[in-house]
């Protein structure tokens, strides 16, 4: 594929970066707690910043799967957990012959190649020209966990358990599997190919475990550290299917960590492993800017859901709130502006059309999120919304002011963040914002399917009754 002189071609490449669980603490949104990004921050100051993306699921597994067929949880029944290579099956009626993202890019001229968290492990087998693979587990890790053991205290036997834990280990960067991941990308960036590439690079961290080496932790001392918007009582207004979503004793609740004094010691770790992430972003994009692509690159990064830090009691994704589903989408590109926010609402789900069209390759048909090119390029789209879901008919909706969710039993919430963003009162019960909510629920998904056969989510007790209510199955 390589070859002495660079190819010459109308089409950009592509450098499609996503990092893990990364929430939107980031310095070129807004920042929180001395937050140090100074890497991603550079490339939304060359390039677009949407300040209110939403992932379509709080979840990896089918928030990945998601972005990479270009269709809602709602039309697959990727609700859950499913294994790389069963997201496209014979039984699934709607991705049994989707073609996914990089494989587009693939069929119309491109060399593919990607290392890392991709989908929900990697990638299915066959996607990519050229894989990196993906380095196994969440490692290296300590003989022993350093603060959380992972199960819960009260009821032991009945979750699984979870990753979860902090503090500062390995001693060297080159140990942790996403430098070894960016080392394989800039080797391929100093290549010479005789096509267009799309070089796709998936970050581990932040997801947990919170571990990095120490000198991450010491770019963010305790005293720095800001804690998240809570409020004890803050559940106390919700309908009671929420609260079984919510219902996570594998994780440290943010009583137990204010009881314990390690609210700010697990954000501080959070911020570190995103600290560490920025500069190995940073290694990429120098190594980038110093290739014979430097100005023909089209570059996105994205990341698969938020990551609450606190926020409604504990910490963890696992949740249709704002903190669960924003997360940060950023574009660059040879013919899109510098420096430009975008704060209406968009959908992770756009990434698939958008990149199609900055690379003028033809529209798949089967995709159904909406291109943010014309957003990009100055238009208005007053009427935008995103979409997430979690588990069979439980949704919200976002638009620019509100946020409104509906639940599978017909629960509801409803949030004025003009007056609440940190969506402590729920308004739903009120005959106030009637009009608002209607709009938005017009926007709930008219296609539900049924859990997907090899889509799990056997973490939370909750989603095991679901889908062996829904299909009618025993788990």
């Amino acid at each position: 594929m390589s070859r002495t002189e660079p190819v010459e071609s109308n089409q950009p490449n592509v450098l499609f970066i996503a990092v893990d669980d990364l929430n939107t603490w980031l310095g070129c949104m807004g920042g929180y707690s001395n937050t140090k990004t100074p890497n991603i921050d550079r490339l939304a100051a060359g390039g677009v910043l949407f300040t209110n993306a939403h992932c379509q699921a709080p979840l990896c597994g089918p928030s990945r799967a998601s972005i990479m067929t270009g269709l809602r949880p709602s039309t697959t029944g990727i609700y859950g957990m499913t294994p790389d290579d069963k997201v496209r099956w014979d039984g699934n009626e709607q991705t049994k012959d989707i073609t996914f993202l990089p494989e587009y890019f693939s069929q119309n001229g491109y060399h593919t190649m990607g290392i890392g968290k991709l989908f929900h492990i990697h990638s299915p087998g066959g996607v990519f020209d050229e894989s990196g693979g993906r380095i196994k587990g969440f490692g290296p890790l300590p003989e022993k966990r350093i603060v959380w053991e992972g199960f819960s205290a009260t009821r032991r036997k009945d979750y699984g358990r979870t990753s979860t834990d902090w503090g500062a280990f390995p001693a060297y960067d080159s140990l942790m599997p996403d430098h070894q991941s960016v080392d394989w990308v800039n080797e391929r960036l100093g290549r010479i190919y005789d096509k267009p590439f799309f070089m796709a690079l998936g970050f581990l961290r932040p997801h947990v475990p919170l571990y990095v080496p120490q000198k991450w932790f010491d770019l963010h001392p305790l005293d720095s550290i800001q804690v998240a918007p809570y409020r004890s009582d803050d559940l106390d207004d919700l309908p009671p299917i929420a609260l079984k979503i919510n219902d996570l004793p594998m994780m440290p609740s943010t009583e137990w960590a204010k009881e314990n004094g390690e609210w700010k010691k697990i954000i501080q770790a959070y911020l570190a492993c995103v600290s560490f992430v920025d500069y190995e972003i940073g290694r990429v994009l120098d190594a980038l800017e110093n290739s014979e692509y430097a100005d023909n690159t089209v570059i996105v990064l994205w990341s698969d859901h938020g990551y609450r830090l606190g926020e409604k009691g504990t910490f963890a994704k696992h949740a249709l709130w704002e903190a669960a589903t924003k997360a940060p989408l950023i574009f660059s590109a040879p013919n899109l502006s510098k420096g430009k926010v975008v704060s209406s609402p968009a959908e992770m789900l756009s990434l698939y059309p958008t990149l199609l069209e900055l690379c003028g390759l033809p529209a798949y048909d089967r995709n159904e999120g909406k291109s943010l090119v014309p957003v990009m390029q100055g238009a208005v789209d007053s009427e935008a919304f995103a979409i997430s879901t979690f588990g069979y008919q439980n949704h919200t909706v976002k638009s620019k002011g509100f946020r409104y969710i509906r639940y599978e039993d017909g629960g509801e919430e409803f949030y004025n963040h003009a007056t609440d963003p940190n969506e402590f009162d729920n308004l739903a019960g009120g005959n106030r914002f009637q009009t608002e909510m209607s709009q938005l629920k017009s926007h709930l998904p008219n296609v539900n399917a049924k859990w997907d056969e090899h889509s799990l989510y056997k973490f939370q007790p909750y989603f095991v009754e679901q889908k062996a209510r829904v299909n009618g199955s025993s788990e």
